[in-house]
Parts: C-alpha cells; structure tokens; sequence
C-alpha cells in the first residue's frame, strides 16, 4: 500500500512517524520548504509532484494549509481516496474540492507519532484506511459539526499539559531538583494520572489525591486563586474563537 502526503509539515511528520514501516511507499510534496525532503530522507520515502501523488497512492493525506486548498485541488484529480487534517474545513467542502474522491476528514493529535494519539474522524473511509489511521491511537467518529469543540479540547490540549509540565518542574528545579529529573519525574506522573483518568471521574481523582488540609489541597488552593480553571477554560474558548474567525 502507498500513502502519498500532500504538505509535510509538523502534523504531517507526527502522522508519518507514527507509520513508519507500515506501507511498501510514502511519498512527499510540500510547496518548497525543504520539509518533504527532509521526511523522505528520516523515513525512507520520496519525494513527488502532487500529480504523481494523486496517481500513485492509495490515498492521499492532505495536511496543506486551509488557504491552499483551493490551489492543490487541481493537481489531485486523479486521487481516489482523501483524508484530510486541515482545520475548519468541514466534509461538504472536501467534497467539493475532491467530488470524484472518497473524502475523510479527521482532526488528530501529536500523539500520533508514538501511536496514543486521538483521531476524530467524519466523512468515507475504506476498511483498509481506517485500519492504518488506527495504528496511530484512538479513532473517535464525530459529528461534522462537533470538529472545532474537538479540536479545541484534543487538538490543542496538549500544548496545555506540556505547559503545565513545563511550570510544575521548573519549580522543582527551582527548589533544587536536578531540572532533568524534575521533568523525568512530572513526565511520568502525567502517564499514570492519565491511565488512571481511564477509569477515573477527573473530579474523584482530584479529591482521591488531595487529602484535607495536606500539601496537595494547599496546591490546589493556591491553584483556585490564581484561576487556573478559568484560564485554562479560557484557551478552549480562544481556540474556538480563532477557528472560526
């Protein structure tokens, strides 16, 4: 199976890490960065032209910018299959960029490039599609319309966590925690929490940890006066805002 990739910026490469050694070809285009190049070079692939893309892949992932997507339109009329991971461009608009093709859309996360990424997915996708895209983590079926909450709660999200694992060891290091261990050490307390949040209500666990009137609840406390709920319900609304300007 060949899979060809139309742009080959950073979700691209997250998406392509995640598959290596899994399709007999990968194949590259970008509009001049360098970027498909340098993703052919680490992953064994090659680099095409849109058009031989279009002809040669299996299907096609398309992760050019929104604005471009008008531009490759063109180029990838003999692409049979789509799946596309551009932001705040919904099935009916695929589909009429690609009205020959089977189109999916899906959102995913970074996640992918280690295999426990998310996937919200909406739109046509072949048996053999949809088990390539599930290497790559949890594919999720989502209304068309429900795309830009998700992507504001896991598309985003985890530029959230990464920064409040960013504060929380720069505080143990500035305690005195060796700064490489301060990070080991939130690294993988954040991977047990989310196992436990598997089966776990986020608010149980919160109280589970915080005993009353110990160091976890004076956290949280402090936490509560700083707004830290508020802002991180914040950045969810900003996203949203910024998607649908």
């Amino acid at each position: 199976m060949i899979v060809g990739f139309v742009g080959s910026g950073s979700m691209a490469a997250a998406i392509a890490r995640g598959w290596k050694g899994e399709f007999e070809r990968m194949l590259f285009s970008d509009s001049g960065s360098g970027r498909a190049q340098a993703l052919a070079e680490e992953l064994g692939g090659e680099v095409a032209s849109n058009g031989e893309i279009a002809a040669r892949a299996d299907f096609v992932l398309l992760a050019v910018k929104p604005a471009a997507l008008d531009g490759v339109a063109p180029d990838l009329g003999a692409a049979g299959r789509i799946v596309s991971v551009l932001a705040a461009v919904p099935v009916e608009r695929l589909q009429t960029a690609f009205p020959g093709a089977e189109v999916l859309r899906t959102m995913p996360n970074v996640g992918v490039e280690v295999r426990r990424g998310v996937l919200c997915v909406a739109g046509e996708a072949a048996p053999e599609v949809r088990a390539k895209l599930e290497l790559l983590g949890r594919v999720v079926e989502i209304a068309d319309a429900d795309f830009d909450a998700a992507t504001a709660v896991m598309g985003c999200a985890p530029a959230y966590f990464a920064l409040a694992a960013e504060a929380i060891a720069a505080a143990g290091a500035a305690d005195g925690l060796d700064p490489d261990l301060a990070r080991e050490l939130v690294t993988e307390t954040a991977a047990g929490t989310a196992e436990l949040l598997r089966s776990w209500d986020p608010a149980d666990l919160r109280r589970a940890v915080a005993s009353p009137g110990g160091s976890t609840e004076a956290g949280l406390e402090a936490l509560d006066r700083e707004g830290a709920r508020e802002a991180f319900e914040a950045a969810v609304r900003a996203s949203l805002e910024r998607m649908r300007r």
